[in-house]
């Protein structure tokens, strides 16, 4: 109890103090610091850097280099010798140092410690200067690589905006000239939008094709750019440049893949090439079969739009067998067999061939309210077949 009453006796007399003495003057102080490179070209992610004016004999003062390798700090005004040692340096010696440094009252001296200049390199032992400059010259190959990967990736996000701006070109289209506009106005808009987009695309992806042409996803923009033009041709050879790199590379990408083989059925449908569009169209599938239902739905869209009543059927087909909940896929084989329809001369009703009116009807059950519902009622009622009344809304 008596050293407890002592110690608080203490702590208050030690308190009193400044109370009736005059508190020092401020010392003024000049800030320092800078970067550390080490003789490969690389931050210096270790050590110390110290101020001696002593020749190094001393430190007055020293400031940790962070992971990032920079150090900063303060010291009184003065001319310095700047140390750099590693954590393992002896107090005595030293890796690199600068002399005559100035630090201001007030001010913030900049003094990088770089190990990669020649004048240090060439007083290094021969072995050590023959490995600092080997690593000097691979790090200045992979800066330059690392740069050229940074310009190819921002062009990839320019080139995924510039697709999803064509995506939605009729929008803004309509968004720029009016819901009043002409029908032909709003087409040449759509039109004008998604060249431009796309041009950008190509022009962007030809030149990063070329500074690295092992790197598959920039063929596959390319490709996607090529045919958004109808450079059917062009973009067929992109496309199989992609299936190329991909079938070497050690870690192949199913998404690339996949896009490349749906680019190349594509182009086959568009130009009629059925045997050709089915063959990509089920390799796209296999690549990448959580997106075998969405490839094989273009592939039904596309025939739809070329009117290839047909080939349209049985990629509707295919992508149902894939996806059977989609509506819109019923809705496109019903389409296209619709196309075969005659007309009872007796009733004059038209008679629908096997599958139509099940199509449609299958189509209502899963999208009652959707865009296509009014047309395929129409044709039922047409044909005297009886539209459901019980459909409950479904997948569109």
């Amino acid at each position: 109890m008596k050293r407890t009453i002592s110690l608080w006796l203490g702590l208050l007399a030690f308190a009193m103090v400044p109370v009736l003495a005059q508190a020092p003057a401020a010392v003024p102080t000049g800030k320092i610091h800078g970067h550390v490179t080490n003789p490969s070209g690389a931050t210096q992610a270790s050590g110390s850097v110290s101020l001696s004016i002593d020749g190094g004999h001393t430190s007055k003062y020293t400031f940790p280099v962070s992971a990032s390798g920079d150090y900063s700090g303060e010291a009184a005004p003065g001319t310095y010798m700047v140390i750099f040692r590693q954590a393992d340096t002896p107090p005595d010696k030293m890796v690199d140092s600068f002399e005559n440094v100035k630090v201001v009252s007030g001010q913030d001296t900049a003094q990088d410690v770089d190990m990669s200049r020649q004048e240090f390199i060439d007083k290094l032992p021969p072995e050590a200067k023959k490995q600092a400059e080997e690593m000097k010259k691979h790090n200045t190959e992979a800066l330059k690589a690392n740069a050229v990967i940074k310009g190819l990736n921002a062009d990839l996000k320019v080139a995924v905006q510039d697709i999803k701006d064509a995506d939605g070109a009729r929008a803004v289209a309509v968004q720029q000239l009016g819901a009043g506009a002409a029908k032909p106005a709003i087409d040449a808009k759509e039109a004008e939008i998604k060249t431009a987009k796309y041009t950008e695309i190509e022009s962007l992806m030809t030149k990063d094709t070329n500074a690295k042409p092992d790197a598959s996803v920039l063929w596959a923009q390319l490709g996607q750019a090529q045919i958004g033009l109808k450079k059917y041709d062009d973009a067929e050879k992109s496309y199989k440049k992609v299936i190329e790199l991909e079938a070497a590379s050690k870690k192949p990408d199913p998404k690339i893949q996949g896009l490349a083989n749906s680019g190349l059925g594509e182009i086959y449908a568009r130009k009629g090439q059925v045997p050709e569009a089915n063959a990509a169209y089920d390799a796209a599938a296999k690549a990448n079969p959580p997106e075998a239902g969405f490839y094989l739905r273009n592939e039904a869209v596309i025939f739809f739009q070329m009117n290839n009543a047909d080939a349209q059927v049985a990629a509707a087909e295919r992508a149902i067998a894939a996806d059977p909940n989609t509506a819109l896929l019923y809705y496109l084989k019903a389409q296209g067999l619709v196309s075969k329809a005659t007309v009872d001369s007796k009733t004059q009703r038209i008679v629908l061939p096997p599958g139509c009116a099940e199509a449609y009807q299958k189509y209502l059950e899963l999208a009652p309210t959707g865009p296509y519902a009014a047309d395929a009622k129409g044709i039922l009622e047409q044909a005297g077949t009886k539209v459901s009344s019980t459909y409950k809304a479904g997948k569109k």
